[in-house]
């Protein structure tokens, strides 16, 4: 596992993310109370954007550590130490934030979904590459 690594299992995860919120973005948009701009485009995309892949990045790169201390290095168990993260310490982080904040458990599952399957691609793209 590389710096490369970290990049490449990143841009899979933000990929990922592209697909899954355009396929839930009206779920999502309701859920959220978040309004489209003008062209059907978020109102504060540009900046979510940059933040988002930041985000991502960081995520990588702290399973890329865990997962060397760990000896985790085939994609089988890259893909589900990378499940187990995003759906027992990321999901469950945005399930307390969504309860505080109010908000539908629909947006959880949709954030959740997007945690979860977004660590397991993490997960084993970090061990192929």
């Amino acid at each position: 596992m590389t710096y490369l690594s970290v990049i490449i299992a990143a841009a899979g995860a933000y990929a990922f993310g592209a697909v899954w919120y355009m396929a839930l973005a009206k779920p999502w948009m309701a859920a959220a109370g978040v309004e489209a701009g003008e062209g059907s485009r978020l109102q504060n995309g540009g900046k979510a954007y940059v933040i988002s892949l930041i985000c991502v990045i960081l995520v990588a790169g702290m399973m890329r550590h865990a997962f060397a201390q760990a000896g985790i290095a085939n994609p089988a168990k890259g893909a589900l130490s990378g499940l187990g993260l995003g759906l027992f310490v990321a999901s469950p982080w945005i399930a307390t934030n969504n309860a505080f904040e109010g908000k539908p458990f629909s947006l959880t599952l949709i954030n959740g979904g997007y945690a979860t399957i977004g660590c397991a691609i993490i997960g084993a793209i970090l061990t192929v590459v």
